[in-house]
């Protein structure tokens, strides 16, 4: 097997919904720190996402899209447990990638 199809594979992407966020003003560039709920299996992750272009109300109980296998990273004075996936606009804004409205937390991306 390709060695790239192989890290691919590895990686458990896995549909979430954002249950609190708040400002991470520590942090060089704004971003905010995110508790995502990837259902009763996974449980609650946290992490920190570049994402202001959103409001902090916008994102509470927003579905989203998460990597939950690539190991706690320490980012400031949290330590990241997963990692927000989204696109970047043409103005820099990261914007979400967001799961079918029938999606289950914890669901797996394939």
């Amino acid at each position: 097997m390709n060695k790239n199809i192989k890290n691919f594979i590895e990686l458990d992407i896995r549909v979430g919904k954002i249950v609190s966020a708040e400002e991470f003003p520590e942090i060089i560039k704004p971003s905010y720190i995110l508790n995502i709920d990837f259902g009763e299996e996974i449980g609650i992750k946290k992490t920190s996402a570049q994402i202001t272009n959103y409001s902090i109300e916008s994102l509470i109980n927003k579905k989203c899209i998460g990597i939950i296998n690539l190991g706690d990273k320490q980012i400031g004075s949290i330590m990241s447990q997963c990692l927000v996936l989204g696109s970047t606009d043409i103005n820099g804004d990261v914007l979400l990638l967001n799961p079918d409205k029938d999606a289950s937390l914890g669901d797996k991306v394939s």
